[in-house]
Parts: C-alpha cells; sequence; structure tokens
C-alpha cells in the first residue's frame, strides 16, 4: 500500500517527534529515571592509589596501582587496575603492552611469590621462609668471600677484590638506593657489578 504524505504532514510529525524526544531530555517521563539507573559508579572511586615502577625492563616506566580493601582494617588490599602515571617524566602516562597488561602478572598463579630452595640432590624447589633464604646467602657468600678474597697483587698493590662473586641491581629503585647499593657491593670488593638498566 502507498501512503502519500505532503509535505505539511511530514513537518507535522517531525515537529511532533522532536517536541515528544525534547519533553523526555528534559525529565519528563521516564527517561531521566531510566538514565539514573543505566549510570554505574566509577570504578575507581573510593580506590587506594600507589604509584609504583614498572618491573618489567629497564626504562623504569612510573604506574599508578588501584586496590580494594584497607590493610589497617585487617582486609587484603587486591590491585585491580593499572595505568601510567601521567606525573612520571619516563613516560608520562604510557605503559608499553607488557606494562599495561601488568595485572595478570600480579595475578598470575604462576607468579613466584616467596623463596625457593632446591636442595642438593633434589629435582624440584621447595618454599622456604625469608629468613632461611637470607641466612642461607648470607653465610654462602661468606664462605665464598673467605675463600677468593684477594687482598694484594703479586706485586703488593692492595686491590681488596673478591673476584668470584657478581651483582644483578634492578631499575626499580631511587638513586639513592642505587647509590647505596653501589657503595656496599664495592665495599665487600665485588668486581663483577651490572644492572638492568645497562641498555
Amino acid at each position: 500500500m502507498n501512503v502519500q504524505f505532503s509535505r505539511r504532514q511530514f513537518l507535522k510529525g517531525t515537529g511532533a517527534g522532536v517536541a515528544g524526544s525534547a519533553i523526555g531530555a528534559f525529565g519528563f517521563g521516564g527517561a531521566e529515571v531510566a538514565l539514573a539507573q543505566a549510570a554505574q559508579a566509577f570504578k575507581l572511586s573510593k580506590a587506594t592509589e600507589t604509584r609504583n615502577t614498572c618491573p618489567y625492563c629497564s626504562v623504569s616506566c612510573g604506574m599508578i596501582l588501584y586496590s580494594r580493601g584497607d590493610v589497617k582494617k585487617g582486609e587484603k588490599a587486591e590491585i585491580f587496575h593499572i595505568e601510567g602515571d601521567v606525573d612520571n617524566p619516563v613516560n608520562r602516562g604510557t605503559l608499553c603492552p607488557k606494562g599495561a597488561g601488568a595485572l595478570d602478572f600480579i595475578h598470575s598463579k604462576q607468579r613466584v611469590t616467596r623463596p625457593m630452595h632446591r636442595k642438593p640432590g633434589s629435582d624440584k624447589f621447595e618454599p622456604v621462609t625469608w629468613d632461611f633464604a637470607m641466612e642461607r646467602i648470607a653465610k654462602l657468600m661468606k664462605e665464598d668471600r673467605d675463600a677468593n678474597f684477594v687482598e694484594k697483587t703479586r706485586d703488593g698493590v692492595t686491590v681488596n677484590r673478591w673476584p668470584t662473586m657478581g651483582f644483578l641491581a634492578g631499575c626499580a629503585t631511587s638513586n639513592e638506593a642505587g647509590w647505596l647499593t653501589w657503595k656496599a657491593v664495592r665495599g665487600l670488593g665485588i668486581v663483577a657489578v651490572d644492572n638492568q638498566a645497562r641498555i
């Protein structure tokens, strides 16, 4: 069936539709209620904001971690969102794909969160306490330093070197922490010092 509209009828119908839409938009009818029901709360509201450094590479991009859960009340804080830190001069709010995916790294079931130790002759690693790990590392370092420390060369020149130990530092520390690390390592006589940031 072919229906014909005159120009006057078309303008009247269009005007009525515009008027009806405007009335709904101004809060008459159910438009305002429907909009309020559809609106969601901002996902970062009531979240704790923590600044940190990305752990992946030596660029040291700044991150903002958002978590929920009050540790002071005995609740476990759970990180639920990560974004680049716009105030960080390194990345100015941007993150590479690995940094942007750090939330998966944090919540991964394969993530190692405590020290692991493989006993001599064993084929598997077992979790140990931090105290055990620190004491074992300190003991092995002392034994190695006592056995291999070089105080003087053959010519009698004092060098105070520990040539059998190496140290690899990370990039996610401040200048002050890096300086203290360098002083501690060099104070022990370690010659082989490297850093994740030497790219």
